[in-house]
Protein backbone atom coordinates (compact mmCIF):
# COMPACT_ATOMS: atom_id res chain seq x y z
CA UNK A 1 0.00 0.00 0.00
CA UNK A 2 2.74 1.98 1.04
CA UNK A 3 4.32 1.99 -2.68
CA UNK A 4 1.03 2.06 -4.82
CA UNK A 5 0.43 5.28 -2.06
CA UNK A 6 3.97 6.94 -3.58
CA UNK A 7 2.53 6.72 -7.40
CA UNK A 8 -1.08 7.55 -6.68
CA UNK A 9 -0.86 10.87 -4.65
CA UNK A 10 1.83 11.99 -7.11
CA UNK A 11 0.32 11.06 -10.26
CA UNK A 12 -3.52 12.48 -8.99
CA UNK A 13 -1.86 15.49 -6.68
CA UNK A 14 0.97 16.84 -8.72
CA UNK A 15 3.83 18.37 -6.48
CA UNK A 16 3.68 22.44 -6.83
CA UNK A 17 7.74 21.84 -7.35
CA UNK A 18 9.70 18.88 -8.58
CA UNK A 19 13.02 20.13 -6.51
CA UNK A 20 13.68 23.25 -3.83
CA UNK A 21 16.11 25.11 -4.73
CA UNK A 22 18.70 25.82 -1.75
CA UNK A 23 16.66 23.84 0.18
CA UNK A 24 19.32 22.27 2.79
CA UNK A 25 20.65 26.21 3.54
CA UNK A 26 17.28 27.46 3.65
CA UNK A 27 16.86 25.10 6.68
CA UNK A 28 19.34 25.72 8.13
CA UNK A 29 19.09 29.48 7.78
CA UNK A 30 15.29 28.81 9.51
CA UNK A 31 17.05 27.44 12.19
CA UNK A 32 19.17 29.79 13.12
CA UNK A 33 16.39 32.40 13.40
CA UNK A 34 15.14 30.30 15.86
CA UNK A 35 17.48 30.15 17.90
CA UNK A 36 17.74 28.38 21.14
CA UNK A 37 15.10 26.73 23.00
CA UNK A 38 12.94 29.50 24.83
CA UNK A 39 11.35 29.34 28.39
CA UNK A 40 7.77 29.08 26.58
CA UNK A 41 9.15 26.18 24.07
CA UNK A 42 10.67 23.78 27.15
CA UNK A 43 7.51 24.70 28.82
CA UNK A 44 5.87 22.96 26.33
CA UNK A 45 7.64 19.99 25.99
CA UNK A 46 7.33 19.34 29.30
CA UNK A 47 3.48 19.75 29.39
CA UNK A 48 3.61 17.27 26.44
CA UNK A 49 5.69 14.46 27.65
CA UNK A 50 3.60 14.86 30.93
CA UNK A 51 0.25 14.59 28.76
CA UNK A 52 1.93 11.70 27.21
CA UNK A 53 2.52 9.84 30.35
CA UNK A 54 -0.65 10.26 31.95
CA UNK A 55 -2.62 8.70 28.50
CA UNK A 56 0.02 5.93 28.70
CA UNK A 57 -0.50 5.27 32.19
CA UNK A 58 -4.34 5.24 32.32
CA UNK A 59 -5.90 2.98 34.94
CA UNK A 60 -2.49 1.95 36.07
CA UNK A 61 -0.75 4.67 37.83
CA UNK A 62 -4.13 7.18 38.23
CA UNK A 63 -7.99 7.20 37.62
CA UNK A 64 -8.46 9.73 35.54
CA UNK A 65 -8.90 9.54 31.09
CA UNK A 66 -7.65 10.86 28.46
CA UNK A 67 -10.23 13.34 28.00
CA UNK A 68 -9.93 15.22 31.47
CA UNK A 69 -6.10 15.05 31.18
CA UNK A 70 -6.57 16.46 27.96
CA UNK A 71 -8.90 19.11 29.16
CA UNK A 72 -6.47 19.67 31.99
CA UNK A 73 -3.16 20.21 29.45
CA UNK A 74 -5.12 22.23 27.39
CA UNK A 75 -5.99 24.96 30.82
CA UNK A 76 -2.75 25.07 31.85
CA UNK A 77 -1.66 25.74 28.39
CA UNK A 78 -3.64 29.19 28.42
CA UNK A 79 -2.35 29.94 31.98
CA UNK A 80 -0.69 32.49 32.39
CA UNK A 81 2.92 32.79 33.39
CA UNK A 82 2.84 28.89 33.61
CA UNK A 83 1.48 28.66 30.08
CA UNK A 84 2.45 29.06 26.66
CA UNK A 85 -0.10 31.01 24.80
CA UNK A 86 -3.08 33.21 25.70
CA UNK A 87 -6.94 32.57 24.61
CA UNK A 88 -6.83 35.54 22.60
CA UNK A 89 -3.93 34.02 20.53
CA UNK A 90 -5.61 30.97 19.97
CA UNK A 91 -8.50 31.94 19.17
CA UNK A 92 -7.65 33.17 15.70
CA UNK A 93 -5.84 30.05 15.19
CA UNK A 94 -7.77 27.21 16.20
CA UNK A 95 -10.09 25.93 13.17
CA UNK A 96 -13.39 25.83 14.43
CA UNK A 97 -14.99 23.63 11.20
CA UNK A 98 -12.54 21.21 11.65
CA UNK A 99 -13.57 21.26 15.36
CA UNK A 100 -17.07 20.87 14.63
CA UNK A 101 -17.21 18.54 11.89
CA UNK A 102 -15.06 16.03 14.42
CA UNK A 103 -17.56 16.55 17.05
CA UNK A 104 -20.26 15.95 14.89
CA UNK A 105 -18.58 12.72 13.30
CA UNK A 106 -17.56 11.61 17.08
CA UNK A 107 -21.52 11.98 17.74
CA UNK A 108 -23.03 10.52 15.06
CA UNK A 109 -20.78 7.52 15.78
CA UNK A 110 -21.48 7.40 19.40
CA UNK A 111 -25.09 7.45 18.49
CA UNK A 112 -25.29 4.43 16.07
CA UNK A 113 -22.94 2.59 19.54
CA UNK A 114 -25.22 3.71 21.78
CA UNK A 115 -28.76 2.76 20.35
CA UNK A 116 -27.26 -0.21 18.57
CA UNK A 117 -27.66 0.48 15.43
CA UNK A 118 -24.48 -0.06 13.68
CA UNK A 119 -25.22 -3.48 15.29
CA UNK A 120 -28.99 -3.87 14.14
CA UNK A 121 -27.80 -2.63 10.65
CA UNK A 122 -25.20 -5.31 10.05
CA UNK A 123 -27.50 -8.05 11.48
CA UNK A 124 -30.08 -7.10 8.99
CA UNK A 125 -27.49 -6.56 5.78
CA UNK A 126 -25.90 -9.88 7.21
CA UNK A 127 -28.82 -11.83 7.52
CA UNK A 128 -30.18 -11.04 4.43
CA UNK A 129 -26.79 -12.34 2.54
CA UNK A 130 -27.32 -15.98 3.59
CA UNK A 131 -23.11 -15.90 4.20
CA UNK A 132 -23.44 -19.66 5.31
CA UNK A 133 -23.59 -20.63 1.98
CA UNK A 134 -20.89 -18.56 0.61
CA UNK A 135 -17.64 -19.38 -0.32
CA UNK A 136 -15.32 -18.15 2.53
CA UNK A 137 -13.36 -15.06 -0.15
CA UNK A 138 -17.22 -14.20 -1.16
CA UNK A 139 -18.28 -13.65 2.66
CA UNK A 140 -15.14 -11.74 3.42
CA UNK A 141 -15.15 -9.43 0.43
CA UNK A 142 -18.58 -8.57 1.21
CA UNK A 143 -18.25 -8.31 4.94
CA UNK A 144 -15.20 -5.67 4.06
CA UNK A 145 -17.76 -3.78 1.52
CA UNK A 146 -19.65 -3.63 4.28
CA UNK A 147 -17.23 -2.01 7.08
CA UNK A 148 -15.83 0.40 4.49
CA UNK A 149 -19.31 1.73 3.43
CA UNK A 150 -20.12 2.03 7.02
CA UNK A 151 -16.95 3.75 7.86
CA UNK A 152 -18.15 6.83 6.06
CA UNK A 153 -20.42 7.10 9.54
CA UNK A 154 -17.52 6.70 11.80
CA UNK A 155 -15.01 9.63 12.93
CA UNK A 156 -12.82 6.94 14.27
CA UNK A 157 -11.85 3.39 13.26
CA UNK A 158 -11.59 2.66 17.35
CA UNK A 159 -15.48 3.31 17.94
CA UNK A 160 -16.32 1.31 14.77
CA UNK A 161 -13.91 -1.81 15.72
CA UNK A 162 -15.78 -1.85 19.57
CA UNK A 163 -19.11 -1.69 17.76
CA UNK A 164 -18.41 -4.23 14.98
CA UNK A 165 -15.75 -6.96 16.37
CA UNK A 166 -18.20 -8.50 18.30
CA UNK A 167 -20.61 -8.80 15.55
CA UNK A 168 -18.03 -10.34 13.56
CA UNK A 169 -17.20 -12.82 16.30
CA UNK A 170 -20.66 -14.28 16.58
CA UNK A 171 -20.85 -14.22 12.76
CA UNK A 172 -18.56 -16.44 12.86
CA UNK A 173 -19.72 -19.28 14.35
CA UNK A 174 -23.04 -18.78 12.77
CA UNK A 175 -21.33 -19.02 9.42
CA UNK A 176 -19.80 -22.19 11.05
CA UNK A 177 -15.74 -20.49 9.47
CA UNK A 178 -14.52 -23.59 12.05
CA UNK A 179 -10.68 -22.62 12.20
CA UNK A 180 -10.70 -19.69 10.03
CA UNK A 181 -12.61 -17.61 12.66
CA UNK A 182 -9.64 -15.54 14.30
CA UNK A 183 -8.20 -15.17 10.49
CA UNK A 184 -11.67 -13.75 9.23
CA UNK A 185 -11.81 -11.45 12.39
CA UNK A 186 -8.18 -10.49 11.68
CA UNK A 187 -8.81 -9.50 8.13
CA UNK A 188 -12.04 -7.56 8.96
CA UNK A 189 -10.17 -5.66 11.47
CA UNK A 190 -7.59 -4.64 9.18
CA UNK A 191 -10.54 -3.69 6.62
CA UNK A 192 -12.04 -0.94 9.52
CA UNK A 193 -8.92 0.81 9.50
CA UNK A 194 -9.17 1.63 5.77
CA UNK A 195 -11.04 5.32 5.62
CA UNK A 196 -9.78 6.98 3.11
CA UNK A 197 -12.84 8.59 1.40
CA UNK A 198 -13.78 11.64 3.64
CA UNK A 199 -11.68 13.87 5.83
CA UNK A 200 -13.64 13.15 8.81
CA UNK A 201 -13.04 9.00 8.73
CA UNK A 202 -10.07 9.62 10.93
CA UNK A 203 -8.68 12.13 13.72
CA UNK A 204 -5.40 12.42 11.28
CA UNK A 205 -7.27 13.23 8.02
CA UNK A 206 -8.92 16.14 10.46
CA UNK A 207 -6.22 17.59 11.39
CA UNK A 208 -4.42 17.18 8.09
CA UNK A 209 -7.81 19.02 6.28
CA UNK A 210 -7.91 21.72 9.24
CA UNK A 211 -4.96 23.28 7.66
CA UNK A 212 -6.53 24.51 4.35
CA UNK A 213 -4.17 22.45 2.15
CA UNK A 214 -6.77 20.66 0.22
CA UNK A 215 -10.41 20.18 -0.16
CA UNK A 216 -12.80 17.23 0.43
CA UNK A 217 -12.70 16.59 -3.50
CA UNK A 218 -9.01 16.42 -3.02
CA UNK A 219 -9.30 14.26 -0.63
CA UNK A 220 -11.88 11.82 -2.42
CA UNK A 221 -9.72 12.07 -5.64
CA UNK A 222 -7.11 10.41 -4.26
CA UNK A 223 -9.33 8.33 -1.51
CA UNK A 224 -11.08 6.91 -3.39
CA UNK A 225 -8.62 4.66 -5.94
CA UNK A 226 -6.68 4.22 -2.47
CA UNK A 227 -10.02 2.09 -0.79
CA UNK A 228 -10.50 0.02 -4.36
CA UNK A 229 -6.51 -0.86 -3.98
CA UNK A 230 -6.94 -1.59 -0.43
CA UNK A 231 -9.92 -3.69 -0.68
CA UNK A 232 -8.72 -5.87 -3.40
CA UNK A 233 -5.42 -6.34 -1.84
CA UNK A 234 -7.24 -7.63 1.11
CA UNK A 235 -9.41 -9.97 -1.19
CA UNK A 236 -6.12 -10.53 -3.19
CA UNK A 237 -4.08 -11.92 0.50
CA UNK A 238 -6.94 -13.51 1.31
CA UNK A 239 -6.92 -15.79 -1.68
CA UNK A 240 -3.02 -16.19 -1.18
CA UNK A 241 -0.65 -15.43 1.70
CA UNK A 242 -2.93 -15.50 4.22
CA UNK A 243 -3.73 -18.98 2.84
CA UNK A 244 -0.01 -19.72 2.45
CA UNK A 245 0.47 -19.21 6.62
CA UNK A 246 -2.46 -20.55 7.97
CA UNK A 247 -4.43 -17.78 8.49
CA UNK A 248 -7.41 -19.01 6.35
Amino acid sequence: MSILLFFVMTHLIKPETKALEAGKDLIENQLKELGHLKASEIRLIVISLLLLLFWTTEGKLHPFDTTTVTIVAIGILLTPKIGVFDWKTVEHLIPWGTVIVFAVGISLGTVLLDTRGAQWLSNKIFGSLGLETMPLIATIALVALFNILIHLGFASATSLSSALIPIFIALTSTIHLGDNRIGFVLIQQFVISIGFLLPVNSPQAMLAYGTGAFTAKDFLKSGLPLTIIGYLLVLLFSMTYWKWVGLL
